[in-house]
């Protein structure tokens, strides 16, 4: 008779790691990097920019040195010539803006809710949604004439369909139960929005929000070199034709920090209006 020694059993023993023990410590050392990589790449290509400008590798006529930039710029801007500029595409921006956001979500959030108008409206908004928005420049310069209409109205138009299709998106992908839910307790059109509609679908709506804060500063741009006589785009455009490549430079370095900056200050605008929702850009929990 032959007997079978028990089975031992294996007991895995995992040590906890460091952003366990000192999860606060972890993550500000873990931001610290991201930080230093996000200044160290671009200050790299901008020496690397300043050394082949300084050895010739490059003709510094065509590709001013960083320094000539930003000593061009430091004068401008010293003068008072810079801001008008950095102004009057500011301000377009922001009012396109404003007007675009607010039509694309009010418009998202009725076509997202089971209607018959999406099924009448979203064919043709669909087809405008393809075309150029710099292509509709002519006919707002026939509709408001010379001035900030045409401007504003191309970037209310560009925003107007990412808001849109990011509201619509949302407001769709909404659980059936969370309506159910707010019918059942009696909840009234304004209820459901408030405490339905507008938590669930907020932080996508604000990811198109973000992407089209980006998209309305490169619209602006390309339509001030064609029809504005002022503004960051009017002066690369004029720059370049009178071979002042330093000013057209500045004036690209301005709309890159235009860009940044909007677009930040709409991540922390949505940050504010939806501490439920997760952390972009991997950033932790602190």
């Amino acid at each position: 008779m032959t007997t079978t020694a028990p089975a031992r059993e294996s007991v895995l023993v995992r040590a906890p790691g460091p952003h366990e023990l000192h999860p606060v410590r972890t993550h500000r050392r873990r931001r610290a990097l991201e930080l230093s990589l996000a200044a160290a790449v671009p200050l790299f290509l901008v020496l690397l920019w300043q050394l082949a400008a300084d050895r010739a590798w490059i003709d510094s006529r065509v590709y001013p040195a960083p320094s000539t930039i930003f000593a061009d710029g430091w004068d401008r801007a010293a003068r008072g010539d810079l801001w008008p500029d950095v102004w009057a595409t500011s301000k377009r921006v922001v009012a396109g803006y404003a007007v675009g956001t607010a039509a694309g979500y009010a418009l998202g959030l009725l076509m997202g809710s089971p209607s018959l108008v999406r099924a009448a409206l979203e064919p043709l908004l669909d087809a405008l949604y393809v075309v150029p928005k710099l292509a509709l420049l002519p006919i707002f310069l026939n509709m408001f004439g010379l001035g900030e209409g045409p401007q504003v109205a191309l970037v209310a138009a560009t925003v107007f369909f990412f808001v849109w299709i990011s509201t619509m998106s949302a407001v769709m992908s909404i659980p059936a139960g969370h309506r159910d839910a707010g019918q059942v307790f009696g909840a009234s059109p304004w209820q459901m929005f408030r405490h339905v509609l507008l938590p669930a679908s907020l932080p996508s709506v604000l990811v198109g929000a973000r992407i089209a804060a980006g998209v309305a500063v490169l619209v602006i741009v390309a339509s001030e070199q064609i029809a504005a006589t002022n503004g960051l785009g009017h002066l690369i455009f004029d720059s370049r034709a009178l071979f002042q490549n330093d000013v057209m430079f500045v004036g690209i370095v301005c709309v890159a920090a235009l860009g940044v900056v909007f677009s930040e200050l709409v991540r922390v605008v949505g940050r504010l209006l939806t501490p439920w929702a997760p952390r972009d850009r991997g950033r932790g929990q602190s």
